[in-house]
Order: C-alpha cells, then structure tokens, then sequence
C-alpha cells in the first residue's frame, strides 16, 4: 500500500503551517474583540447626552476633552510601538484594550452625523471586503511585498493630503481621498495578513515576547478594518 503523503510535505512545513494558523487565530480573536468593545462603546456613548455635552463645546464645535479623546488613541499606537520591547504582554493588553474604548468614544460622533442603518451596510460591506483581502492574503502564493510598500507610500500621500484638505475643505478632494483610502486599506489588508502569516510560522519567540506579536498583529489589522470602514462610509453613509 502506497503511503498517505502529508499535505504540507515535509514535517517542517506541516509545523509551519500549523504555528502560522494558531498564530492568526490569537491575532483575530484579538482584533474582533477590540472591534466588538469599540462598537459598543461608540454606541452607547452616542446615546449619552451627558458626555456628548463634554464632547461638544456650547459653539457646537469640538471641546477640549473632545479634541484629548479623538487625539489619544494616535498616542497609543506610538506608545505601544515605541515601548514594544519594554512592556510586558499584560502592560501591552491593557493599553490595546484602553484603546479600543477610546477609539469607541472617538467614532461616537459617527452616529450623530449618519443614520444608523447606514453605518450598519457600510459595516457589513467593510467585513466583506476585508475578510475576502485577509483570505486572499492569507493563501495566495505570490509575494506581496513590493504590494505592501506602494500601499505604505499610498498611505504617507493620504496623510499629507487630509492635512492639506484639513484647511482647504475641498470637498472634491475629499471625495479623492476617500476613494484612494478604500484601495489601501484594502490593499494593506491582504499584506498584513501576509506578513503576519509569515511571521508566525517562522517565530522563534514563546511566552511573553509572542503574546506582544499577537497584540501588535491584531492592532496593525484593527487599524486596517476602522480605516477601511471609515473611508466606505463617506460612500455609503446616510447623513443625517
């Protein structure tokens, strides 16, 4: 009888492959449970007049706790990244999870400004699109990486762009932004899911060190999920 051969070929790809699909697993988990905490959270805190009262100043414009809350996730990131080596894995899941409940309290001002049924079809289209960029990526054979790097300068363009449209208010240049956001996050998707693949089946690191790569991992696709939404719903989103 002819032997049942391995599917993964050799014993080392078969371990491979197996730390890489545990490794994404621990990463998604991650990343769904930041995303259900923020979805809840920016529901909830829409509905409360007593805090959009703090949010919003009596001009009707952003008050100075509104501008610290919209502003302090960015601050997050760059302390979860620069002290990445620093942390400990518990220090690093409790500053990911305050996070996802400061991002909540930012993206509250959502459901003032669409209906929520539209947020809840661009939602749907946003999980759509990028669960079919995280399987593409996640299988496909060709290397990404060049794909990756014209997503990033793609991304450093959309950032001096909202800046420039921060003053000038173009709402044709808008309308661009919002389109050139959609192909990059999308894009960036299907390289993240890529990277982190890779990433897990070749690490070495166990213990704290690996539960530091989950988080980051699950931060670097949150981020890609909330931007991707965000850019669909100036497409799809019902104002109020």
């Amino acid at each position: 009888m002819n032997a049942i051969q391995n599917p993964f070929g050799s014993s080392t790809e078969f371990q491979s492959h197996t730390l890489a699909r545990t490794f994404m697993a621990n990463v998604f988990s991650r990343m769904f449970m930041a995303l259900a905490v923020t979805a809840a959270i920016a529901y909830l805190a829409s509905g409360s007049s007593s805090f959009m009262s703090l949010m919003i100043s009596q001009t009707g414009g952003m008050s100075l706790l509104g501008w610290v809350i919209m502003f302090s996730p960015l601050g997050l990131v760059f302390w979860m990244s620069a002290g990445f080596n620093r942390m400990s894995a518990a220090t690093m899941s409790i500053v990911f999870a305050l996070y996802s409940v400061l991002m909540g309290l930012s993206l509250s001002f959502i459901f003032l400004a669409y209906t929520g049924g539209s947020i809840a079809k661009t939602f749907v289209i946003a999980s759509a699109m990028f669960g079919l960029m995280a399987v593409l990526g996640y299988t496909t054979k060709t290397d990404l990486t060049k794909f990756g790097s014209l997503m990033f300068m793609g991304l450093i363009g959309l950032v001096i762009a909202s800046l420039v449209n921060f003053f000038m208010k173009s709402s044709m240049l808008e309308y661009i932004i919002s389109f050139i956001g959609v192909l990059v996050f999308t894009g960036l998707t299907a390289y993240d899911v890529q990277k982190l693949k890779r990433l897990g089946a070749t690490a070495m690191e166990q213990g704290d060190s690996m539960a530091k790569i989950t988080i980051m991992g699950a931060l670097t696709l949150y981020l890609d999920f909330i931007n991707l939404f965000l850019f669909l719903l100036r497409f799809f989103g019902n104002r109020r």
